[in-house]
C-alpha cells in the first residue's frame, strides 16, 4: 500500500520540487519501503510505497510513453489483466501490479477501471493530452483528496499532504463544523470538514486539464429480480466470498489475518488457513483488565476469547493476542486524530493504531472483515425502525451540550434532518430497507472503511477486506430480506453459506462489534484530561460549549451518554475523548474557523 500526491499547474512551469517534496514526505508512514517524486512542465507526482508486490521492480512515479502513475492499492486480478493485455500486445519489464494498471489505462483509457478488480486510488499524468485522470475504487476502501486554488489542482492520499503546500490553509467553515458534530464521525461522500478540500468518492473518475474540472460516477449497485433459488444464493454466495478471499491472498510479503472469533473474521481465517502452505499466523485485539470491567449491553453480548479458541484449534492457526493498556489508549488519541486529520471515533481509532503497530512488528499485509454486515444486515437497527441514520443518536443532547450563540450558528439537528433527505431524494430504490442498505453502504461502511486505513496505515500496515468485493456487493444488493436472514437470524445467508466449513458454535455466534474499552481507568484518564485542557483559556472548548454542561460531563464520567451516540461502542467515555481531539485538532492544526 502507498500514498500518492500531486500538483497539476497549467499557469507556469513548475521548476520547484520543494512542495511536491513536502507533501509527498508527510505521507512517510503510508510508504516507509521508498519514495520519489516525477516532475514535468506542468505536473507533478510524488509517491511513497510500502512494497507488497514485486517488491524489487515495482517503483513509482512509473512512466510508459507518454503516460506516468502513481497509485496506491492493490489489483486481485492482475494475472487476468496481464495475459489480457499480453494478448493486445503490450510487453510487462516488472511483475508489479502497476505496470498492470497503467498499460490497462493506456489500453481503455478512463474505461480501464471497469476491468479493475481490487481496491484502489490512483492518478495518471498524459503528457500528450496535458491531463489528468484521478480514480476511487468501487466501495472508497484507499481515500483519495484533492483541492483547486490558485497553485492549480492538489491531490493526495491524506488531507495532511494538501496542508502541507504552502497556498492550503486550514479553514473550517461553520458548516463543516456543524457536520462534525452533528453526523460525525461519519462525512456526506465527496466532502470533508476543511473548506475547498473535497474527497473524491467511491466509484469516481475526474479529469483535469486546460479546460477545467469534470468528475463522474462509473459505477454503481444494478436493483434487478433475484432469481436463484435459496440453495443456490448460498452456494453462491459461498463461492463468490471464498474467491474474494484467495484472491486477497495473494502477497509477496508476510500475511496474517484479524480474527475476532466473529462470523465474517472466521469465515477470511478458514479461506485462508486452508488455502495457505505455512501456518496462517492470526491477530485478536483486548484490552487490560477487560475480563473484570466487560459489561454485556445490546451491541457487545460476549467477549471473544473463547470462539477464538475454537477457531484457532479447529485451522491450527498461530494465535497473537494483543492487550491493550489504558493509558497506552488515552495517550494515542494525538496519533489517532494526525491518522484522521479530523477528531472522530477516538479510542476506537487509537487501539487501532496500537493493534496495527503490533501486527506490523511480524507482518505487512492483513486481511479483515469489514463490510459484511453492511452487504448481509448484520446491525441492529436493520431489525428496528430509527428516523435518519440510525447510527446516530443523541442528537437533541449533543446540540445542548453548545453555547446558546453556537446552537443558533450550528443548527446541528437541522443539519443532520437535511442531510438525510437530500441522500434519499439521490436513492437508486424506493424499497425502505433497500434504502438503509444504501445508506449504510453510503456512510456508516465508509467510516468504517476510512478508520481501517488511515488507523493500519498510520503503523504502516496493509489490511484487505475481501467483502468490500464488488462483485459481492452487487449480488448481495438484491438477495431479498427473507433469504438475508434465513432461519430469522441476521446475516442468515452468509451463515448458511459457510456451515460444515466453520465450527457450528462460530457460525451461529451472535454478532459483537470490535472490542472496546470498559475500564474506568480509561474514563478516569480522559476525565482528568479535559479537566485539564480546560484550565487554558485560550481554548476553544470555552469559545464553542456550554460550561457547566461540559462540568456535568467530566464529573458523571459522560454517564449521560450510556446510549452510543455513535454506532455501537462511543457512549459517554468516548465523548470525552473526542472533546478532547477537537482541542487538540483546533491547537495543533492551527484550525481557522470562519463562518462561509
Amino acid at each position: 500500500m502507498c500514498g500518492i500526491a500531486g500538483i497539476v499547474n497549467f499557469h507556469k512551469v513548475l521548476n520547484d520540487t520543494q512542495q511536491i517534496q513536502h507533501m509527498t514526505d508527510v505521507l512517510a508512514h503510508r510508504g516507509p519501503d521508498a519514495q520519489a517524486v516525477w516532475v514535468g512542465q506542468h505536473a507533478q507526482l510524488g509517491h511513497r510505497r510500502l512494497a507488497v508486490i514485486d517488491v524489487a521492480g515495482g517503483a513509482q512515479p512509473m512512466t510508459k510513453m507518454h503516460y506516468t502513475i502513481v497509485y496506491n492499492g492493490e489489483l486481485y486480478n492482475t494475472e487476468e489483466l496481464r495475459q489480457t493485455l499480453i494478448a493486445q500486445g503490450y510487453t510487462f519489464t516488472t511483475t508489479s501490479d502497476t505496470e498492470v494498471l497503467l498499460c490497462a489505462f493506456i489500453e481503455w483509457k478512463e474505461r480501464c477501471v471497469e476491468h479493475l478488480n481490487g481496491i484502489f486510488a490512483f492518478a495518471v499524468w498524459d503528457e500528450n493530452e496535458q491531463s489528468v485522470y484521478l480514480f476511487r475504487d468501487r466501495l472508497g476502501v484507499k481515500p483519495l483528496f484533492y483541492t483547486q486554488s490558485a497553485e492549480g489542482l492538489l491531490f493526495a492520499s491524506e488531507i495532511k499532504a494538501l496542508l502541507a503546500h504552502h497556498a492550503i490553509r486550514p479553514v473550517v467553515t461553520y458548516e463543516g463544523l456543524t457536520a462534525l458534530l452533528s453526523i460525525g464521525p461519519s462525512r456526506k461522500p465527496g466532502t470533508t470538514v476543511f473548506k475547498n478540500i473535497f474527497e473524491l468518492p467511491p466509484a469516481y473518475a475526474l479529469q483535469f486539464n486546460q479546460q477545467g474540472i469534470k468528475s463522474w460516477c462509473y459505477w454503481d449497485v444494478v436493483t434487478k429480480e433475484h432469481t436463484e433459488t435459496l440453495e443456490q444464493t448460498i452456494e453462491h454466495v459461498r463461492e463468490l466470498a471464498t474467491d474474494a478471499i484467495k484472491r486477497q491472498l495473494v502477497s509477496d510479503v508476510p500475511l496474517c489475518t484479524l480474527l475476532s472469533g466473529g462470523l465474517d473474521s472466521s469465515i477470511i481465517t478458514a479461506i485462508a488457513a486452508r488455502t495457505s502452505k505455512e501456518k496462517l499466523h492470526t491477530y485478536s485485539i483486548d484490552y487490560e483488565d477487560n475480563e473484570q470491567f466487560f459489561m454485556k449491553n445490546d451491541f457487545q453480548t460476549t467477549r471473544d476469547r473463547y470462539w477464538i479458541n475454537i477457531m484457532s484449534q479447529q485451522f491450527d492457526t498461530v494465535h497473537h493476542e494483543v492487550i491493550v493498556e489504558q493509558e497506552q489508549l488515552v495517550a494515542y488519541l494525538r496519533q489517532a486524530l494526525h491518522g484522521k486529520d479530523y477528531p472522530s471515533m477516538v479510542d476506537i481509532d487509537s487501539s487501532l493504531v496500537l493493534f496495527g503497530q503490533e501486527i506490523k512488528k511480524n507482518f505487512t499485509v492483513a486481511l479483515s472483515g469489514e463490510c459484511a454486515d453492511e452487504l448481509f444486515g448484520g446491525y441492529p437497527w436493520f431489525y428496528h425502525e430509527t428516523p435518519y441514520f440510525p447510527w446516530i443518536r443523541s442528537s437533541d443532547e449533543r446540540a445542548q451540550l453548545l453555547q446558546d450563540e453556537w446552537q443558533k450558528k450550528l443548527p446541528l439537528k437541522d443539519y443532520l434532518q437535511q442531510t438525510y433527505h437530500d441522500e434519499m431524494k439521490q436513492m437508486p430504490t424506493t424499497d425502505k430497507r433497500q434504502q438503509l442498505f444504501y445508506l449504510n453502504r453510503q456512510y456508516f461502511m465508509q467510516t468504517l472503511l476510512e478508520r481501517k486505513d488511515r488507523m493500519t496505515m498510520a503503523a504502516g500496515l496493509e489490511v484487505r477486506v475481501p467483502f468490500a468485493d464488488h462483485r459481492l456487493v452487487e449480488y448481495a444488493w438484491n438477495i431479498p430480506w427473507e433469504m438475508k436472514t434465513v432461519g430469522g437470524l441476521e446475516k442468515g445467508i452468509l451463515r448458511k453459506s459457510f456451515e460444515g466449513i466453520l465450527p457450528q458454535e462460530v457460525v451461529y455466534r451472535k454478532k459483537n462489534p470490535y472490542p472496546k474499552t470498559y475500564h474506568p481507568k480509561y474514563t478516569n484518564r480522559v476525565q482528568e484530561i479535559l479537566q485539564q485542557r480546560l484550565e487554558n483559556k485560550n481554548s476553544i472548548l470555552h469559545e464553542l460549549f456550554n460550561r457547566e454542561k461540559i462540568n456535568e460531563l467530566i464529573q458523571s464520567g459522560g454517564s449521560s451518554f450510556k446510549v452510543p451516540w455513535f454506532g455501537q461502542l462511543m457512549a459517554g467515555p468516548q465523548l470525552l475523548a473526542f472533546l478532547i481531539q477537537i482541542d487538540m485538532w483546533f491547537e495543533e492544526y492551527k484550525i481557522e474557523l470562519v463562518e462561509h
